[in-house]
C-alpha cells in the first residue's frame, strides 16, 4: 500500500523500483536455468551421438522407420540406411536419426579366456 501510494505521488526511490523488478528478474532466471540450459545440453548429445555414427550401426529415425547404416556421404550429410528383408536402401540427413545402436564388435570382456 504505502509502494502504491508513493509511486501515485511520483517519489519513488532506486531501491524500491528495484524491489518492484526483483521478481520479474528472478523468473526470467529461473525460465533459463529450468528449460534453456537442459535443452542446450540435450543438443550438445544429440549432435555427438549423429557425428558418431559408422556404417553398420542400427538406427532409428524421427519417422520411427528402423535400418541399417550401409553409407556416409560426409559432403552433403546424408545417411543410406537399409530396411526390411528385401533391402530397400533411403537415403536421409543425419539430423533426422533419432537413436543409433551401436554394431557389436565382438571386444566383450566376458569372452576373453583368463590366464592362469
Amino acid at each position: 500500500m504505502i509502494q502504491f501510494l508513493n509511486a501515485a505521488t511520483g517519489t519513488a526511490t532506486t531501491a524500491e523500483m528495484l524491489m518492484s523488478f526483483l521478481p520479474m528478474i528472478l523468473i526470467i532466471v529461473f525460465m533459463i536455468i529450468l528449460i534453456y540450459l537442459p535443452q542446450k545440453r540435450q543438443d550438445k548429445k544429440d549432435a555427438a551421438m549423429r557425428s558418431s555414427i559408422e556404417i553398420g550401426d542400427k538406427v532409428t529415425t524421427i519417422g520411427g522407420i528402423v535400418g541399417i547404416v550401409c553409407a556416409i556421404a560426409d559432403k552433403d550429410d546424408t545417411i543410406v540406411i537399409e530396411t526390411g528383408s528385401d533391402r530397400t536402401k533411403i537415403r536421409f540427413r543425419r539430423s533426422a536419426i533419432s537413436s543409433v545402436e551401436k554394431l557389436d564388435t565382438g571386444k566383450d570382456s566376458k569372452s576373453t579366456p583368463v590366464k592362469k
